[in-house]
């Protein structure tokens, strides 16, 4: 089994080339299930309905969110009814749900999403205590999962890796998303789960981007010192993300019956 995790999507030159390259993507690295990082994918911030069926109709399997989960109020009317994930620390008066469980291909795939507390708003529950709660949420809602991935939406590279070795063995893979920058510490870790600080940005990322926004809006903030409204960058984007192959043997399994990971890589792909 090969899942494709895919960073954060931003503004429509993230759109664009997920809608141009996914396909191609998923049949040249024999992809069998895609999740995609989507809390930017609508002009920057958040995620409205007609772009979330965007990039399900193009390749896309399953969304995950982050702190901009809320930034477009559309969601609010969607979120319970599409595959979508927002962070599981997050208020429970909140729409939408923190975990949830797919099958592929006679496997059965978990997706937690969690949202880290550090250098980040809105700020959401202990993670490593919502990290257990989700495992728990996830076994009583949908039983035994052969393969179990947690997007982690988090600022610093400690708090990231502090969770990954704290869910090492009892996950698939602990996946960085939020700050934009692909890392080059992809890793399986001692007991067996894949890490990665940052699996990227799919956007525009040459010299008229800082992070996905347009670079001379960031640029005048940092040298004015006032609040300047930012653009998404216009250009050509890159699309960004990690790939993960699994066993397809089920008796190939760690101890808590997850299945083992062959490989674990960065892509980038450029439109």
């Amino acid at each position: 089994m090969r899942i494709l995790f895919i960073g954060d999507v931003f503004g429509e030159p993230g759109r664009d080339i997920i809608v141009d390259r996914l396909f191609r993507l998923r049949h040249e690295e024999k992809i069998d299930f895609c999740i995609a990082n989507c809390e930017n994918a609508s002009h920057g911030r958040g995620l409205s309905k007609s772009n979330a069926e965007e990039l399900l109709e193009s390749g896309v399997d399953f969304i995950t969110m982050g702190n901009h989960t809320f930034s477009n109020n559309e969601i609010y009317e969607f979120i319970n009814d599409y595959p979508i994930v927002r962070p599981c620390n997050l208020s429970k008066a909140l729409p939408g749900k923190g975990v949830a469980a797919v099958d592929c291909k006679g496997k059965r795939i978990g997706i937690i999403n969690i949202e880290g507390r550090v250098f980040i708003e809105p700020a959401g529950d202990n993670p490593f205590e919502a990290a257990d709660l989700a495992l728990s949420e996830l076994s009583d809602k949908f039983g035994e999962c052969d393969v179990i991935i947690v997007d982690f939406h988090a600022e610093t590279s400690s708090e990231k890796k502090a969770l990954g070795l704290y869910l090492d063995g009892r996950v698939s893979a602990v996946i960085g998303t939020h700050t934009h920058v692909q890392t080059a510490d992809e890793q399986v870790l001692r007991k067996g789960s894949a890490f990665i600080t940052d699996a990227g940005m799919t956007g525009v990322s040459g010299d008229g981007s800082v992070i996905g926004m347009d670079s001379r809006l960031v640029t005048e903030k940092f040298i004015k010192g006032v609040p300047v409204r930012f653009e998404p960058a216009k250009g050509a984007a890159e699309l960004n993300g990690v790939i993960l192959e699994l066993s397809d043997d089920k008796n190939d399994a760690n101890a808590n019956g997850l299945l083992k990971v062959c490989e674990f890589k960065r892509i980038g792909v450029a439109l």
